[in-house]
C-alpha cells in the first residue's frame, strides 16, 4: 500500500488528482494538505512513524500561508530527521522554464510534473516507490 500527500489547495483538483489516482491503482491512500505549513507541520508530528509518513508527495507551488518553495526550505531542514525516504514531486501548472528549472536544481525533488497528473506518469511513480 503506498501512501500519498497531496498538497496543494485546490480541492477539485485534488479530487479529481485522487479519483485519477485510484482509477490507476487502488493500492494508495492519500491525505490532502490545503497549505505546505499545514503538510510540514504534520510531518513533523509523524516524523518517527514509518507508518503514517507518506511514499510519496505531491507539491503545488502555488498556495496560501505557506507556497511550496517555502515548504521545500522547511522540508529540507526535516527531511533528515524523517524515518522513512520518499518522493517529493513538484505538482504545478506553471509551464514556466524558471520554475522547472528551480525546482530540478533542488535535491529533494524527483520531478517537476505539469497538471493535470496522467496516467503513465501515476504508474512511473507508484512503482518506483
Amino acid at each position: 500500500m503506498k501512501s500519498i500527500f497531496l498538497v496543494d489547495d485546490d480541492k477539485i483538483l485534488v479530487y479529481l488528482t485522487m479519483r485519477t489516482i485510484k482509477s490507476a491503482t487502488t493500492e494508495t491512500t492519500f491525505k490532502d494538505f490545503g497549505n505546505g505549513l499545514d503538510a510540514i507541520d504534520y510531518l513533523k508530528s509523524i516524523a518517527d512513524n514509518t507508518e503514517l509518513l507518506p511514499d510519496i508527495i505531491l507539491l503545488d507551488l502555488s498556495m496560501p500561508i505557506m507556497d511550496g518553495w517555502e515548504f521545500l526550505e522547511e522540508y529540507t531542514k526535516l527531511e533528515p530527521h524523517i524515518q522513512k525516504k520518499n518522493k517529493l514531486y513538484i505538482f504545478s501548472s506553471s509551464i514556466s522554464p524558471h520554475d522547472i528549472e528551480r525546482a530540478k536544481s533542488i535535491d529533494l525533488v524527483s520531478d517537476f510534473i505539469i497538471k493535470p497528473l496522467k496516467m503513465d506518469k501515476i504508474m512511473e511513480m507508484v512503482n518506483f516507490c
